[in-house]
């Protein structure tokens, strides 16, 4: 993408940054520990200045945690006092819109001002996983505007097509924002379309990302929630006091994506030293292809990185996973990021 004088006035300091979390569970360990790792994260992404913690509901997946995402939401919220909690995102083809109205509407209850519903269509799982949480086929995403529509009419009754005959209690009458989510331009459209903010998971698709965005903004109509299209780009992020023990700790990444390509589902695995040799040339491709936005480095690598990211997508905000397999490198990780983009706080 070519980068224009407009491109170049947009710095990391003027964006937001936030937290995606998976609650991951390494290799030796258990989801208790998992959730404990993901408050401390939170608690330490608060005061170093990140906007929001999102935490993504993902099925039958052994090193991921969050799968009862509304009550990670919960326990991360009550554990914090001012960081935006919420999830990207609640996978609604999985659920009723009633059971999310009344989720969020809880949480926004109990932590008022604080919580963020961010919706995806895909199922976070394989298709088998997906049928035993759905129950019926017929429930593939496809309807996704029309769950979405009547989602929004339990929180807000005037913007239901027809008059709904159910409240959800709590939920009716809440503002709570909506973002939604996407790797493809169908949520990029319907977004724009809706005039919602919008969030592109550029940490694995991310040969779609200007694509995505472009569609985004052509498609947006200015609503009530929002006047201007505000787009936010997931992006993994691993960052280390060196280039060389940043690549070293982006194994873990690589790993994981590696065994998603092989179909091997295990923990969270420890750092290696010979990721190349681990795979095939066919494998190495694949892995380039879903991983091609990543960044890792020593801190003035990551913030270079992270000024051509910004310049290329012009995102509002960005969204930074870390997928590193010892916490407390984990942990400095996002301490660097929120120094290098002067969004720490202290």
């Amino acid at each position: 993408m070519k980068m224009t004088e407009q491109n170049q006035s947009k710095q990391l300091k003027d964006i937001h940054f936030s937290v995606l979390d998976l609650s991951p569970i390494m290799e030796g360990g258990n989801a208790s520990l998992s959730f404990k790792n993901t408050l401390d994260l939170a608690q330490h992404a608060e005061k170093w200045g990140y906007t929001r913690f999102w935490l993504a509901e993902h099925h039958n997946m052994p090193f991921i945690a969050s799968s009862a995402t509304s009550v990670v939401i919960g326990h991360v919220a009550s554990g914090t006092s001012s960081i935006r909690v919420g999830s990207g995102g609640i996978m609604l083809p999985n659920h009723a819109p009633l059971v999310i109205a009344e989720q969020f509407g809880t949480l926004e209850s109990l932590f008022p001002g604080r919580i963020d519903l961010g919706l995806g269509r895909a199922p976070g799982t394989d298709q088998l996983t997906a049928h035993a949480l759905r129950r019926d086929r017929r429930s593939d995403g496809q309807d996704f505007p029309e769950q979405l529509e009547e989602l929004r009419s339990y929180f807000d009754p005037s913007l239901a097509s027809e008059p709904l005959p159910i409240q959800a209690v709590p939920g009716q009458g809440l503002d709570i924002p909506i973002w939604l989510l996407g790797s493809s331009g169908f949520s990029a459209q319907l977004a724009g379309e809706l005039g919602l903010p919008f969030a592109f998971a550029s940490h694995f698709s991310p040969h779609n990302t200007e694509g995505a965005l472009s569609l985004y903004r052509r498609s947006f109509k200015p609503s009530a929630t929002l006047q201007e299209p505000y787009a936010m780009v997931g992006v993994n992020v691993t960052a280390a006091g060196t280039d060389e023990e940043a690549a070293y700790l982006e194994t873990t990444l690589q790993q994981q994506f590696l065994n998603l390509i092989r179909n091997r589902q295990m923990p969270l695995q420890p750092p290696v030293d010979n990721i190349d040799e681990m795979m095939s040339p066919h494998e190495k491709a694949a892995l380039n292809q879903q991983l091609g936005s990543s960044i890792s480095g020593g801190p003035e690598t990551v913030k270079a990185k992270l000024q051509r990211f910004l310049d290329e997508t012009q995102a509002d905000e960005m969204i930074i996973n870390t997928q590193i397999y010892d916490h407390a490198a984990r942990l400095k990780s996002f301490e660097i990021v929120s120094e290098i983009t002067g969004n720490k706080k202290d």
